[in-house]
């Protein structure tokens, strides 16, 4: 081990020795200006290196540019010659040898290869990694890969200067981190001094609770010892009254006996036996043991609860972890409209954190206008989960950023693309037709793909340009086949298909895989009578509306049903002939029964919430847009209503024939009309 001069790092000496070290070319020149200054102070007789035999006399002068002593003979050469004319001489003096520590350069190192010792290092081996001399190159580096000097060192200095910019951000990355740390040590005393608060309020409530109750205790047995005490005090009366009463009436009868005459005996005799058999009979007829026990026995079990407050109190060492937290929400935005980020806390292990508390931020910051950040507002559940809104002004990619106790949670920062507000009113005229038999239901997959039921038994699929990809399915009652395909729905890599005809949904992969269908023709639960709409939630359980039987049926993703909203109540439960579904942002079922001439709005637990529409009547397909726009295709009035998140009509598209489904391409907010009269798709761009 040695230690290096310049990082001053404990290092191991290399195999081969400390030969195969890196030179270090700016301590060789350190080491040989010393050399040289020390000679210039404290040596009078300096041999000349330019004479070979030293006959013309020691050394006068030094030249600082070939690192030469020089006697008077070599000075004057080097004066008046013109190679050497121009170079930096100073005397062996003091003087001399101040001047020579801030004149002399390094000269251009040597080649350190046997009879290479005065060739100048002129080029780079990168075969080999090292500095040759012209010698070199064309001997024992000969088939190696040369490069200039000057070149590398501009690589190398690149390098340098890359290393040092990324040394900046990381110490300014580890600044942050200290400051952090440094704000941790400071909470975790705050949190001590709370947790100790805590602590030392707990178990004064308790000892304030206990002190309560041996109070209580203590009072009730002053209670009862006083109850045992005044029933024994007066039965002690009793038998002292009875003992009083007896001898008096003895002491009468005996003083009779002795003194009185048989007149008087007869008078009184009778009075007084008859007094002493009711004293005696009332004896009888008392308890003569004491009416109250002399023991009070209390029952103070102690053991369990000293058990329980052995264990009493709890480290929650288990505290959200940033890194396991999650959110849920969209990767769309758009300006001027709220948008709500929901934030699951989680411990270190993955395990939901079920309590509230805790540091949460959300900001929303632009990358193109100039950086300009939107922060949220948080909403604490209590139950570990937090809602942050933010409201973006402008359009354009954005980072969305969530941060739990000044940390980054998972996924953070996330990219986000913010959209103009739709504008409606410009909705007129189709930019695409798309030609299809008998179109009944449409609907858009992530990729862009359009999905089309035709009433000819089967999906059509056509890629964005309007192009035919493919055909799902066929006319029949088998796997995968259709009679009257009603209604879809594709979510990822799997479709839905309500089949009129056959009474039963289809549940398929997008590329047209019959992988299982349930129901079946009836009212029964889980059977259908001419189902329409078909509806996927986030939770991927599926909503069905059962046209015929004027109802709307939920069911897991499995088919398995779950619920049933029931249209053939009275009142704002009521509705007739749904045909069309749609989602709101809040999971609400927004249904366009035709029958009844109005769009229902139901929680997902079939709670009403409101109406609007009926004006023009019979809604035949309804989708909405990531602002909360319906937009309702109105077969007996050949238009597309559009209604504003409120349920006011804000703009009408006409000149439609017979439309039915309508579907909003999720990524750039497009709208398609099923203008089945027209045998068409129409495509309108917001």
């Amino acid at each position: 081990m040695f230690q290096c001069p310049i990082c001053e790092r404990n290092s191991s000496i290399p195999l081969g020795g400390a030969s195969v070290l890196p030179q270090n070319l700016h301590l060789a020149f350190e080491v040989e200006v010393a050399g040289y200054m020390s000679k210039m102070v404290n040596n009078s007789d300096v041999v000349c290196d330019h004479c070979i035999d030293g006959g013309n006399g020691p050394a006068v002068m030094f030249c600082c540019t070939c690192h030469q002593f020089l006697c008077k003979v070599a000075y004057e050469y080097h004066r008046t010659g013109r190679h050497h004319s121009k170079h930096n001489v100073v005397g062996l003096d003091q003087e001399g040898a101040r001047q020579l520590r801030t004149i002399m350069k390094p000269r251009d190192p040597y080649c350190s290869q046997p009879n290479h010792e005065d060739n100048e290092l002129i080029a780079y081996c990168e075969t080999c990694s090292m500095l040759v001399c012209c010698d070199c190159t064309t001997a024992t580096h000969k088939s190696h890969t040369m490069k200039e000097i000057s070149t590398v060192a501009k690589n190398h200095q690149m390098e340098i200067t890359g290393a040092r910019e990324n040394a900046k951000e990381v110490v300014t990355k580890l600044t942050g981190a200290m400051f952090e740390n440094k704000r941790n040590v400071l909470q975790v005393e705050v949190s001590k001094q709370t947790a100790s608060q805590a602590i030392n309020q707990a178990f004064e409530t308790l000892q304030q609770t206990l002190e309560e109750r041996e109070k209580t205790l203590l009072s009730g047995l002053e209670a009862i010892s006083l109850s045992k005490i005044t029933a024994l005090t007066l039965q002690k009366e009793n038998f002292e009254k009875m003992v009083e009463d007896i001898s008096h009436y003895t002491d009468m009868a005996c003083q009779i006996l002795q003194t009185h005459t048989d007149y008087e005996i007869v008078a009184l005799g009778g009075l007084i036996a008859t007094e002493l058999q009711a004293i005696l009979k009332r004896v009888q007829t008392t308890a003569l043991i004491p009416n109250q026990h002399s023991n009070i026995t209390v029952s103070v079990q102690t053991d369990d609860f000293i058990r329980q407050l052995l264990t009493l109190g709890n480290w929650l060492e288990l505290y959200p972890s940033p890194s396991s937290s999650t959110w849920i929400t969209t990767s769309v935005a758009r300006v001027g409209t709220k948008y709500h980020v929901t934030v699951q806390s989680k411990t270190s292990k993955g395990e939901e954190y079920p309590h509230g508390g805790v540091e949460v931020k959300g900001e929303m910051r632009s990358k193109t206008h100039n950086g300009a950040v939107v922060y949220g507002e948080v909403e604490d559940h209590r139950d570990g989960t937090y809602t942050i809104s933010l409201t973006p002004q402008t359009a354009g990619p954005h980072q969305l950023l969530i941060s739990m106790d000044s940390q980054h949670i998972q996924n953070s920062p996330n990219h986000l693309d913010v959209r103009p507000k739709h504008d409606y009113n410009t909705l007129c005229n189709a930019q695409q037709v798309i030609q299809c038999s008998r179109p009944t239901c449409v609907a858009i997959h992530d990729n862009g793909d359009i999905y089309v039921g035709s009433g000819f038994n089967c999906i059509y699929v056509f890629d964005q340009s309007g192009q035919l990809k493919n055909t799902i399915g066929s006319n029949g009652i088998g796997d995968g086949q259709f009679t009257y395909p009603s209604g879809i729905s594709i979510k990822g890599d799997v479709l839905y298909v309500a089949d009129l005809a056959n009474h039963w949904v289809l549940k398929m992969t997008s590329s047209g895989k019959f992988l299982h269908r349930f129901g079946q023709n009836g009212s029964g639960r889980g059977q259908f009578l001419s189902p329409f709409g078909v509806i996927i939630d986030s939770t991927n359980k599926l909503i069905v509306a059962d046209k015929d039987n004027h109802r709307i049926q939920i069911f897991n993703e499995s088919g398995g049903w779950l619920l049933t909203i029931d249209g053939k109540g009275s009142g704002n439960h009521s509705f007739e002939s749904p045909q069309g579904l749609a989602l709101d942002s809040q999971g609400n079922i927004h249904v366009a029964a035709q029958g009844s001439n109005i769009i229902k709005v139901f929680t997902k637990e079939g709670v009403y919430v409101r109406m609007y529409g009926g004006d023009p009547k019979g809604p035949s397909g309804i989708t909405i847009d990531d602002e909360g726009y319906s937009l309702v295709s109105v077969r007996d009035g050949n238009c597309l209503s559009i209604y504003d998140p409120e349920g006011n009509k804000i703009h009408t598209v006409g000149n439609l024939k017979n439309p039915y489904g309508t579907a909003v391409d999720p990524r750039d907010g497009s709208v398609f009309i099923v203008n089945y009269g027209a045998n068409t798709v129409l495509k309108y761009c917001v």
